[in-house]
């Protein structure tokens, strides 16, 4: 037995923004934009949604201030915003920073929550609608449940999980992509095969799930050679394509032990998520195979590789040199991620002593 459901509507394809405007209508007529500071005006995406909403008559405030990996303050101001300009949905438009932080802002700009219950709830009155436009090929948060905001509180990444702030619409344009960096590029695409090899290791994986997860891992197999060096437009658009089936594999499915460890990368260390997932993968491959052998071995032949160490040797090669960890650090972590919720998703659920092996093998151990 399984379940599925995706509310989001996807639309996929160059100037689908333009060429298909009208879809927001059905979402109201004032919208509240949320974005970062420049890069949504440097590729593109912002003028497109601008030009799209002022062709059909709707309104909207721009809010331009979300960093990466947003905080509960951030989302707090917004809301505030949003609140006070009687807006009637959110768009979304970046990477998963700002998608993520405009789902929380639909939720807060509906409902007074204290800290802790924006992540748990209960939630009095119904969210606003959400419309995504991702312009990284990484975090599949167009097609997601899902919102992740720094908790000063926890000191770690916390996740609001709720089917109410799936989008409503998601935009997914390429051409957005191809101003990135390349080490946005790299990490970004090392994210969306997390999501996928997760997804399909993960306790809540069905066959139907595994459809999603086999493709996108199929065509980040085919995308990895390349994402080193200046990738094509068609490469960026397979990129775009397995990072939201990557999305649509953990909405069903959840993440692991994966994201469980790497929060704290990030949090205290500042490595970017895909980054802090990609320093991890290989050796969660190892301490599964144990037990899953013909599991890893399906994921290695879809990705086109051979062994376990292949796989090292090719996130080594994308992610360059691993970053440092300390004896303190991985006593930390281990005990942060031990207590995550996601960490039960594990097909093997990890000690805090797997978790600290994990860590010192993964990154270059310092006492």
């Amino acid at each position: 037995m399984f379940r599925f459901a995706l509310p989001t509507k996807i639309i996929f394809g160059k100037k689908c923004v333009k060429e298909h405007a009208a879809e927001l209508l059905t979402l109201g007529k004032k919208a509240f934009i949320v974005t970062g500071k420049y890069s949504a005006k440097l590729n593109g995406s912002l003028l497109d949604v601008q030009e799209a909403l002022e062709s059909i008559g709707i309104s909207y405030i721009l809010f331009d201030q979300i960093t990466s990996n947003p905080t509960i303050d951030q989302v707090r101001t917004a809301a505030q915003i949003a609140r006070e300009k009687k807006v009637d949905f959110i768009i979304g438009i970046g990477g998963g920073s700002p998608l993520d932080a405009a789902k929380a802002i639909a939720v807060l700009a509906t409902n007074e929550l204290d800290d802790q219950q924006l992540f748990t709830g209960p939630y009095a009155q119904p969210f606003l609608p959400v419309a995504a436009v991702p312009t990284t090929a990484g975090t599949g948060s167009e097609v997601t449940q899902y919102s992740i905001l720094s908790n000063a509180n926890l000191e770690t990444k916390t996740s609001i999980a709720h089917s109410g702030i799936f989008p409503k619409l998601a935009f997914l344009d390429a051409r957005y992509t191809t101003k990135l960096p390349k080490r946005v590029t790299i990490h970004t695409a090392v994210d969306a095969l997390s999501h996928s090899l997760e997804g399909y290791l993960s306790v809540k994986a069905n066959t139907f799930s595994n459809i999603f997860a086999e493709k996108s891992l199929h065509l980040l197999g085919e995308c990895l050679p390349y994402i080193s060096k200046d990738p094509t437009l068609q490469i960026r658009e397979k990129l775009l394509y397995a990072s939201m089936l990557g999305g649509i594999v953990i909405a069903h499915t959840g993440t692991t032990a994966v994201h469980s460890m790497g929060y704290s990368l990030t949090y205290f260390k500042g490595i970017d998520h895909g980054r802090a997932n990609g320093l991890l993968l290989a050796e969660y491959l190892r301490y599964l195979d144990v037990s899953y052998h013909e599991k890893i071995q399906s994921i290695l032949q879809i990705l086109q590789m051979k062994t376990i160490d292949e796989f090292a040797a090719k996130m080594h090669h994308l992610l360059g040199e691993t970053d440092t960890i300390t004896a303190a650090e991985v006593k930390l972590f281990s005990e942060k991620a031990a207590g995550a919720a996601n960490i039960s998703n594990t097909l093997l659920p990890p000690t805090e002593q797997d978790l600290a092996a994990m860590f010192q093998k993964s990154l270059k151990f310092v006492s």
